[in-house]
């Protein structure tokens, strides 16, 4: 049975940092791409980081510089550090591995 675990949201005050994990059971990631998306309410649901089975990551340029996405060393949970949070990046965030995707978790900044 394969599932993505998502967990670290919250709230937080502008300026301030949190850091999601989503870990898969079920499967291996190994060899796939990981990503973190988000959606905030009345918008659709964007791409914010991915990171390569090579770790190559990518990000979307609106936190380009704040967050990072890393994996562990067994490939099995990886993380998004989110610093210098904004109000804009309040949204429900999910960690998505090849074609599965984890239950969502809420990241709320307040200004």
């Amino acid at each position: 049975d394969v599932q993505l675990q998502a967990s670290g949201g919250g709230l937080v005050q502008a300026g301030g940092s949190l850091r999601l994990s989503c870990a898969a059971s079920g499967f291996s990631v190994d060899d796939y791409a990981i990503a973190w998306f988000r959606q905030a309410p009345g918008k659709e649901r964007e791409e914010v980081a991915k990171i390569t089975s090579g770790s190559v990551t990518s990000y979307a340029d609106s936190v380009r510089g704040r967050f990072t996405i890393s994996r562990d060393n067994a490939g099995k949970t990886w993380y998004l550090q989110m610093n210098s949070l904004k109000p804009e990046d309040t949204a429900v965030y999910y960690c998505k591995a090849a074609s599965f995707w984890g239950r969502g978790t809420l990241v709320t900044v307040s200004s």
